[in-house]
């Protein structure tokens, strides 16, 4: 062989092994992330340890301070549609999902996009990443639907083990409102299930995952893992040792731990240094209105919640073992945030309530075993706005206590130590999601181009905010309303603890909401009614109207359910009545 040829077949070679090396390469930068989204229910912002709350979350903050903390992500201020908005990452007016059924009007229930469950207009995150070879399943609360085509099961879920409804018993399958059925309906794969006597919501939602991905017969696909829990949900329930510990830290009371955690917002710069605490609505009690007895009670029931957090990090770290064991660990990304605030319903004080509680669902109240199987347990308003915080109002409330929860990435390709204080949203996660598995342009759904954006360009400091200054942000939910415009927050609270009436805030500078700009500053305020205007005409928002108030919906829907279901018995009583007072005429008159 000549020296020329010898060079050229050398060249040749090279030319070759570089192709395959690229090609290897290029095999690799195909693998893609596992992706864990964790949603918590009716979670405040500052909940989790690592915002400062009183519970203990280890894993959490493993995970938050190996990963992104974001400090200005809002939800919607209620479940079914934030849980819409996040699987879907389109407003919950074009996802079907704009309310809560059971807090929708009759009339209303026919109206384009007032259904109440998902419709065909929109894929789920999980039908867009089985298109890449994705396994996924999900365990926990759905709450979109349980028709044929609103299961989990039949929107892009391979393996599923779901509760569809807005909550229930965290031991046993009980409801915990008289207008759901008497037992809840929980499915397995498509097909309703009867939940097993060990039950505790927490631990059988990870025992569930961890099975279905024992089961999983292609092991090396990627996979999507939603994992919803019913912490920390009504009926607040956790097992006793993990509940004691805290009596003591909410015997000071819900004026002490509002406060403390205002304090401790400051410090962990999720406020201003400046700021101004949000107030509790008007009517609610202070501390020291109570007597001993009443605030020992109250203090257990707080504590019974903190306990439920613990214990749903617990089973959260149970997974993150599971993962490592597995070696999926260092492939995996947890996206962890809340669907809304916290609650504030004291629906045990309603006296119809304590009655169906104890003589229909069979539920107790004592204090000894607060928060174990069988109890009733909520923290009622002053302590939701005690976990508020820095904020105003709760769940079921446009106030930023209502919407601004946490969220947390973490994982491969995400800064670890990094807090993002751009403003962002619910939507913006499934967006997020498909650039983070090298998805970046979704196929089209009938609904349109997705509402929300990827986060993607403020973790790779690309961006410093996804949206901008001019841009309106809407909210709307059972007729409460926002709308985000830089700086500015335009809201409406309604009944029972607001009003209907607009306001401005300067919410950089005021978070907790406490000065009404509107009058000052009419021109901006001018500016975001008529953007909230355009909002609800482009989404297809409808008005609920003044006198609308949810909880009476509720309270109607019982009615007519206790009435449906004591018709019958009424009517044989009565007949029971007639045959006795006929009789008896009939025996004086042969007498």
């Amino acid at each position: 062989m000549t020296i020329k040829l010898y060079i050229q077949y050398l060249v040749l070679c090279l030319i070759i092994l570089l192709s395959f090396t690229e090609h290897c390469l290029a095999q690799e930068n195909e693998v893609r992330p596992n992706i864990v989204l964790i949603l918590v229910d009716d979670a405040a912002l500052q909940d989790f340890g690592v915002y400062g709350g009183e519970a203990e979350t280890p894993n959490i903050d493993m995970l938050a301070n190996n990963g992104t903390l974001f400090t200005q992500y809002r939800a919607t201020l209620m479940c079914a549609p934030s849980r819409a908005m996040l699987v879907t990452g389109y407003d919950s007016h074009l996802t079907g999902v704009p309310n809560l059924p059971v807090f929708t009007p009759p009339e209303y229930a026919d109206k384009p996009g007032y259904q109440g469950i998902l419709n065909n207009r929109v894929e789920t995150i999980a039908t867009r990443l089985k298109r890449y070879n994705y396994r996924t399943y999900t365990t926990g609360k759905w709450h979109l639907g349980h028709t044929e085509n609103t299961l989990p099961s039949k929107r892009g879920f391979d393996r599923t083990y779901i509760l569809d409804a807005s909550g229930a018993d965290n031991y046993e399958q009980r409801p915990y409102l008289p207008t759901q059925e008497s037992k809840p309906p929980w499915f397995k794969d498509g097909e309703r299930i009867d939940l097993p006597d060990d039950f505790y919501s927490s631990k059988n939602l990870v025992d569930e995952l961890i099975q279905f991905m024992e089961e999983e017969d292609k092991k090396d696909d990627p996979f999507f893992a939603y994992l919803a829990f019913q912490a920390i949900h009504i009926p607040v329930q956790a097992p006793k040792q993990y509940t004691e510990k805290y009596i003591k830290t909410y015997e000071q009371g819900w004026d002490v731990i509002k406060k403390r955690r205002f304090e401790k917002a400051k410090d962990l710069n999720l406020i201003p240094s400046d700021a101004v605490m949000g107030k509790m609505p008007k009517g609610l009690k202070r501390w020291s209105d109570l007597d001993d007895e009443k605030q020992k009670y109250m203090a257990k029931a707080m504590a019974v919640n903190a306990g439920m957090l613990e214990s749903m990090d617990h089973h959260i770290g149970r997974y993150i073992n599971y993962l490592k064991t597995h070696n999926k660990i260092d492939n995996t990304i947890f996206i962890i945030t809340s669907d809304n605030g916290p609650e504030a319903s004291a629906v045990g004080d309603v006296k119809s309530m304590q009655l169906w509680m104890k003589y229909v669902a069979g539920y107790h109240t004592d204090y000894e075993r607060l928060g174990e199987k069988g109890s009733f347990n909520y923290i009622g308003p002053e302590f939701a706005s005690a976990c508020a915080g820095p904020s105003s109002f709760f769940k079921f409330y446009a106030g930023d206590g209502g919407l601004r929860v946490p969220l947390i990435m973490s994982g491969i390709g995400v800064p670890q130590g990094q807090t993002e204080t751009a403003f962002c949203r619910v939507t913006d996660i499934t967006p997020t999601i498909l650039s983070l598995t090298g998805v970046e342009k979704p196929i089209l759904a009938a609904a349109g181009p997705m509402t929300g954006r990827s986060l993607f360009p403020l973790l790779t400091k690309e961006k410093e905010k996804i949206y901008e200054d001019d841009e309106p942000i809407g909210i709307e939910a059972a007729g409460h309303g926002a709308l985000y415009k830089g700086d500015f927050k335009l809201v409406r609270n309604g009944r029972p603890y607001g009003d209907g009436i607009w306001r401005l805030y300067d919410i950089k500078r005021d978070p907790g909401e406490t000065e009404n700009l509107a009058e000052m500053n009419p021109t901006k305020f001018s500016e975001l009614i008529k953007d909230y205007d355009e909002y609800t005409k482009e989404y297809g928002v409808l008005e609920m109207g003044i006198n609308y108030e949810p909880l009476n919906e509720i309270q109607n829907k019982f009615r007519k359910q206790l009435v449906g279901a004591v018709r019958p018995w009424l009517i044989t009583f009565l007949c029971l009545i007639i045959i006795v007072i006929f009789g008896r005429r009939l025996k004086q008159r042969y007498a």
